[in-house]
C-alpha cells in the first residue's frame, strides 16, 4: 500500500490529473462495507495535505462503524458527463482504493470560534490502487489508466 505521495513521486503527470479531477467539485462518494459485508455508498469530503489523502466522518456517522470494522474502501470523485459532440472536452473520472487508517478526529463546526462543536473521525489512506478513466483524444477509444503499489501505472484503450 501507499501514501499519496509516493504516487506523486512515481507518477506526477498521473498523479496530477488524479488530483485535479478530485479538486474539481466538494463532493465525492465513498463506498464501505456493512457488518453483513454488502456494500454502503456514502457521500463524502476529502482533501490532499501534506502526501496524504485524508477524510473524515460527521459523529456517529455509518461509514465511521464500517471503516473501524473493515477499513477497506473506494473513492469516487466527482463526476462529470462527456457533452454530447464535446466529447474530446470530457476530463474523465477518478477513483481510488484502499484501507482507512484512523487518523484522530476533526473539529465540528464552531471549533474555529472557540465554540464546542460535534468532533468527527478522521481518517487517512494506505491506497491499493489509482484509476483514471478517460476517453482518446479522438475520442474514439475508452482509455483506462490505473496505478497499484505492486506493478506501477499502467494503460489500457478499449472501443
Amino acid at each position: 500500500m501507499a501514501r499519496w505521495g509516493e504516487i506523486e513521486a512515481a507518477e506526477p503527470e498521473f498523479a496530477a490529473r488524479v488530483r485535479a479531477l478530485f479538486d474539481a467539485g466538494r463532493h465525492k462518494t465513498i463506498a464501505t462495507l456493512r457488518a453483513d459485508g454488502s456494500p454502503r455508498i456514502s457521500g463524502i469530503e476529502c482533501e490532499f495535505v501534506d502526501g496524504q489523502l485524508g477524510f473524515g466522518s460527521m459523529p456517529g456517522a455509518r461509514k465511521t462503524d464500517d471503516l473501524r470494522r473493515d477499513p477497506r474502501f473506494a473513492l469516487h470523485g466527482p463526476t462529470f458527463h462527456p457533452v454530447e459532440g464535446q466529447e474530446k472536452d470530457w476530463p474523465g473520472e477518478a477513483k481510488i482504493a484502499g484501507t482507512a487508517i484512523a487518523n484522530g478526529s476533526v473539529a465540528g463546526p464552531g471549533s474555529e470560534t472557540g465554540e464546542e462543536g460535534p468532533q468527527g473521525d478522521a481518517f487517512v489512506a494506505d491506497i491499493t490502487e489509482v484509476v483514471l478513466t478517460g476517453l482518446n483524444a479522438d475520442a474514439t477509444m475508452l482509455v483506462i489508466e490505473w496505478w497499484t503499489p505492486a506493478s506501477g501505472l499502467r494503460r489500457i484503450e478499449r472501443a
